[in-house]
C-alpha cells in the first residue's frame, strides 16, 4: 500500500530487460492509457513514437539501448504511473536539457498540484520555484527558503546559484 502511493525516481536509472511498456507499468496492473499519459508527461512519448515498436521496442538490461536522457524519461514515466501522492525524483532531470526539463517541470505542475514533490538536485533552475528550497553543505542544513530569500540569507546557495544562473535569472 505504502509504495503505491510513493513515485520514486533514483539518481541511477535502472531498467529492465523488456519493452518499454513492461518498464513503464514495472509488472503492475496498469492500463495503457495510464503508460501513454505517463511517457507524454515524461517526455518520453516522442523518442518512443519514433520507434518502429512504440510501447514495444526492446530494453536491454540496464537500458544499454537508449540514451541517459531516454532511460531518464523512462523512469520518471514509471513513477508517474498511478498518480502517488508524494513523488520523490534524487537528480532525475540531470541528463535532460533545458528545453525537455522545462517541458517536463510544465506537465508535472498539474499532475502534481495535490502532491508532494520532493526534488534532489544540484541545478538552481529545477528549485528555484520550490516552496521550500533545503540547502545541504556536507550534509549538514545550511538553508531554508524560497529562492529569492536564501540568495539573501545564505551565502553557499547564493555562490552556487551565481555560478549557474545569469545575473537576470538571479532575480
Amino acid at each position: 500500500d505504502l509504495r503505491e502511493r510513493i513515485g520514486y525516481v533514483p539518481q541511477k536509472n535502472m531498467l529492465f530487460s523488456g519493452n518499454i511498456e513492461s518498464n513503464i507499468s514495472f509488472g503492475r496492473n496498469i492500463s495503457k492509457e495510464e503508460i501513454i499519459e505517463s511517457a507524454q508527461i515524461s517526455q518520453a512519448s516522442e523518442f518512443i513514437n519514433e520507434t518502429e515498436e512504440g510501447y514495444g521496442h526492446f530494453i536491454a538490461q540496464g537500458g544499454m539501448n537508449v540514451s541517459g536522457g531516454q532511460k531518464q524519461r523512462l523512469s520518471i514515466a514509471r513513477a508517474l504511473v498511478g498518480s502517488p501522492k508524494i513523488y520523490i525524483f534524487d537528480d532525475s532531470f540531470s541528463s535532460l536539457d533545458f528545453q525537455t526539463e522545462s517541458k517536463l517541470k510544465s506537465a508535472l505542475a498539474s499532475m502534481t498540484i495535490n502532491s508532494t514533490v520532493i526534488l534532489i538536485t544540484q541545478r538552481v533552475s529545477t528549485i528555484m520555484n520550490a516552496d521550500q528550497i533545503i540547502v545541504l553543505d556536507s550534509g549538514k542544513i545550511v538553508g531554508i527558503g524560497k529562492h529569492n530569500d536564501l540568495l539573501e540569507t545564505c551565502s553557499i546557495y547564493y555562490e552556487i546559484a551565481s555560478s549557474q544562473l545569469t545575473k537576470e535569472e538571479l532575480l
